[in-house]
């Protein structure tokens, strides 16, 4: 049977869980400063000592949630798990985003949703216009109520200890300086309270609430909510604009009917949507984080890791878990799950009702928004590095563009003879082993035109031209998931490549890895360098699903 938590207090309660205090406080440092700081930057903000933050950020790396660059921690793409599994449980990205994006198109606006969050909003998913002046938010930013289109609709739910809640906290930071994603205020005042208490007013008998600038000069953006079939608020949408396309009157007049229309259509959608059954267990977590408390002694922080661990035991068909749950999930014992839920409860990350508990908005917090906008080379950039040191070669990421392959990203080889190809170069696909990887996913018909437009003239005497065989080199790389091109692209260049999947098993990338054909054979390349290659784009690929799991995840 569970036992209720305690209230969350500014003292811990006396079952917390210290260690996962304290790797949660690394996580919110590097999250509010972008996702890097020094070391000296990070005991100052959060005040623990280099001893114990080294262990907490061993054990952070450990979990790959962030590496060390020399003196600096860099949060690391796959602690968006965190954050996914809270959005994976809510459920409104996957349901209503589709929506979102197809009123993005029709409008040419960006489109946002956003969730309350104690006293601000949250930001749950983003369609962005992308244009020179484009507008838009991240996935998991926060912002206070009272300057956020969305706020005062949230607000319109609150009771008296919310508002209690949000005039100490107005009356502690009246001008926002703890939300790290705010802009810039010097331009504008904040408003008062009496204010927005109207605004709170107003919103709830139209129906809707508008942004004039109050983030800053030239954005406004129109929010309607979003309800669960019992009237509940599921979340806020929004048109966000600025004031060269839009006022924030005109945007009222011109666009509120289509997106009353969409907000009408996205509660259909909630009240269509089938139940889901629970997804994986992720008991095996457990043992990984004993194994590895044994590997690494006390360098490792096992009880900061099994507390982490409990907040992605939630995620798609688990929105809310007894205790029992939670431990079967893990595979921890009840006594260490309950523990990290009292934790988490008292910081604020998982709520409780009853013999329930439920993820927070404020998972979110802990890195998603500084990693929402990874784009395919950054995520891929320590991993080519990580690779080229291994094989003592240059590396390479390219996409497909049109009948060229386009690098994107590169780590050259630190030799006298090396292959030097700056991002940004482009080479016939036809004539590379990226290249033929990518046309090789293609389907059969789209590979054959290729093939039927392509211009074979040689670059080398080596260069395959005749359509046959340059058709069986693709059905060689289709069936083998590698490519190796032979001194086809310049005398004495040798290339081995495979392909990066992203989440629908699509082809959005390759990785090759070049050298001289002096450094080694083709049968070399195949038995030393593939492994190595292929291990490379593993891990690239296990970002890329994470961070494109909820995300628009731009190749370069």
């Amino acid at each position: 049977m569970a036992h209720p938590l305690p209230a969350r207090t500014m003292t811990p309660p006396a079952e917390a869980v210290v260690p996962l205090i304290r790797g949660i406080a690394v996580l919110r440092a590097l999250a509010d400063a972008g996702g890097v700081l020094s070391l000296p930057d990070l005991e100052a903000r959060t005040g623990l000592v280099r001893s114990t933050l080294d262990r907490v950020a061993g054990t952070l790396a450990r979990m790959n949630q962030l590496h060390v660059d020399g003196r600096f921690l860099v949060l690391a793409p796959r602690v968006m798990q965190l954050g996914n599994a809270y959005l994976g449980a809510l459920r409104l990205p996957e349901l209503l985003g589709p929506l979102a994006r197809d009123l993005a198109r029709e409008l040419d606006e960006s489109v946002s949703l956003a969730v309350g969050d104690e006293d601000g909003i949250r930001f749950v998913h983003q369609t962005t216009r992308r244009r020179a002046l484009s507008v838009s938010f991240r996935v998991g930013d926060l912002l206070p109520a009272e300057i956020a289109a969305p706020g005062p609709l949230v607000a319109a739910q609150w009771g008296n200890r919310d508002w209690e809640r949000w005039r100490r906290r107005r009356s502690e930071d009246p001008c926002g300086l703890r939300f790290p994603a705010l802009p810039p205020r010097k331009e504008l005042a904040p408003p008062r309270d009496e204010e927005f208490v109207e605004w709170t007013q107003l919103a709830r008998e139209r129906g809707w609430a508008l942004d004039d600038q109050l983030i800053e000069p030239g954005l406004v953006a129109l929010s309607v909510p979003v309800r669960q079939p019992g009237g509940r608020l599921a979340c806020v949408a929004s048109l966000v604009s600025h004031t060269s396309r839009h006022s924030a009157a005109g945007l009222r007049e011109r666009l509120l009917p289509r997106l009353a229309d969409a907000a009408r259509a996205m509660e259909e959608r909630l009240r269509a949507a089938p139940a889901v059954a629970p997804q994986q267990s992720y008991a095996g977590l457990a043992s990984w984080t004993a194994a590895s408390k044994q590997e690494l002694g006390r360098r490792f922080v096992e009880s900061l890791a099994r507390g982490l661990t409990v907040l992605t035991a939630f995620g798609g068909g688990r929105e809310s878990l007894t205790l029992t749950e939670v431990a079967q999930a893990t595979g921890l014992a009840r006594a260490t799950a309950r523990r990290a839920l009292i934790t988490l409860e008292h910081l604020g990350y998982v709520a409780v009702d009853g013999r329930s508990f439920t993820l927070t908005p404020r998972v979110l917090g802990l890195g998603y928004a500084p990693l929402s906008r990874l784009t395919l080379s950054q995520i891929a950039q320590p991993h080519l590095t990580a690779l080229a040191e291994r094989v003592q070669d240059s590396v390479s990421l390219a996409v497909l563009d049109g009948d060229d392959v386009h690098y994107t990203a590169r780590v050259s080889a630190r030799r006298i003879l090396t292959v030097e190809i700056t991002p940004g170069t482009r080479l016939p696909a036809l004539a590379t082993s990226m290249g033929r990887v990518l046309l090789a996913d293609l389907p059969a018909g789209d590979r054959a035109a290729r093939l039927g437009r392509a211009a074979l003239a040689p670059l080398t005497a080596h260069t395959t031209t005749d359509p046959g065989r340059l058709a069986a080199h693709l059905d060689h790389a289709a069936a083998e998931g590698f490519a190796l091109v032979d001194q086809e692209l310049e005398e004495g260049l040798r290339s081995i490549a495979v392909p990066v999947r992203d989440l629908g098993n699509h082809a959005v990338a390759a990785v090759n890895v070049a050298m001289h054909i002096g450094r080694r054979g083709v049968e070399e390349c195949v038995t030393q360098v593939l492994p190595e290659l292929r291990a490379a784009v593993g891990a690239i690929e296990a970002d890329l699903h994470v961070v494109g799991r909820f995300t628009y995840v731009a190749p370069t």
